[in-house]
């Protein structure tokens, strides 16, 4: 059976995948986006397993076989090798938690290799770029246009994520002689970035002028609204960010990402140390970090080419 395929849900596997999430929940803190992403590729590994073995399908009659046999349907489907490794990734971390929990009695998944995948660095635009980009919103007048601008600045003044952009309540942002915003990032841990006075100020007006016209209930905590009055989903906000992109000339090379990566590699570009941009990017590991570095030094290269007489 194909996998995929709508299929009753196998009562043994249905329950361990059950207490799985709610240990990514409960105990680890997941985020409601990893929750997703682990149910979805744990339910299709389920739904092989189910259409491999039947009714008689429970998670300790799974073995490497199985799995790899998994891994192939993956391929066969047409899934990049990144989203390959994410599978073989939850699927590892499911069966550590049942070994754990004494669900079943061994690892199917011990010496299984992940698929070789080349890490893409993050692609930023230049500052100009930037500038371009935020100009957009500031060619019009409308409470839209007004929030659109302090997203924007917002987004390339502290790098944060986009989940975590539209998840900000107002009691976050502080703008008073030394402004910040306080997000909370993922396992839901918090942290506090300061922002310079053009975001701010961005910020300002956007709460005194505009989104009093955009809010509908009074206890409303949400920062960025929608017209409906609602918290600004991270769908809306790409809908958004793709108008101003096309409107910049930026085109595809603006993705809801490019703001934090650009951010990143400017910031390093202009001599923030690594340990500090670990910090306001929210990463657990400074490794993640060091992916900004070749971006930097590939700067550097071509600064280096352009610059040494004998270089050319």
């Amino acid at each position: 059976m194909a996998v995929g395929t709508q299929r009753r849900p196998v009562p043994a596997l249905g329950e361990g995948l059950a207490r799985f999430l709610h240990y990514l929940e409960v105990e680890k803190g997941a985020s409601a986006n990893t929750i997703a992403a682990y149910r979805n590729d744990l339910q299709q590994l389920a739904d092989f397993i189910g259409g491999k073995l039947g009714h008689e399908a429970s998670w300790g009659a799974v073995d490497r076989a199985l799995i790899q046999d998994f891994v192939l349907e993956m391929r066969r489907r047409g899934y990049t090798d990144t989203s390959v490794a994410r599978k073989v990734a939850a699927v590892r971390s499911f069966f550590s938690f049942l070994v754990a929990e004494g669900m079943v009695r061994r690892n199917p998944t011990d010496g299984l290799a992940s698929p070789r995948i080349n890490k893409a660095l993050p692609r930023a635009i230049s500052p100009n770029e930037v500038d371009e980009l935020l100009e957009q919103p500031a060619r019009r007048h409308t409470p839209e246009a007004r929030r659109d601008q302090a997203m924007l600045e917002l987004l390339y003044a502290t790098g944060m994520r986009v989940t975590e952009l539209v998840s900000l309540d107002v009691d976050d942002v502080h703008l008073g002689p030394a402004p910040f915003v306080r997000c909370r990032g993922k396992g839901g841990k918090e942290r506090s970035i300061p922002i310079h006075e053009h975001a701010a100020e961005a910020l300002r007006l956007y709460l005194e002028e505009a989104r009093p016209l955009l809010v509908r209930h009074r206890g409303e905590t949400a920062l960025f609204l929608n017209r409906r009055g609602e918290r600004l989903t991270r769908q809306g906000f790409w809908l958004i960010l793709k108008s101003y992109a096309a409107q910049a000339g930026l085109g595809r090379q603006v993705t809801p990402h490019t703001l934090r990566h650009s951010f990143a590699t400017h910031m390093l570009r202009g001599g923030m140390p690594l340990r500090d941009l670990q910090e306001l990017l929210g990463h657990a590991s400074i490794a993640t970090t060091q992916v900004y570095t070749h971006l930097t030094r590939d700067h550097l290269r071509e600064a280096y080419q352009k610059a040494h007489p004998r270089a050319s």
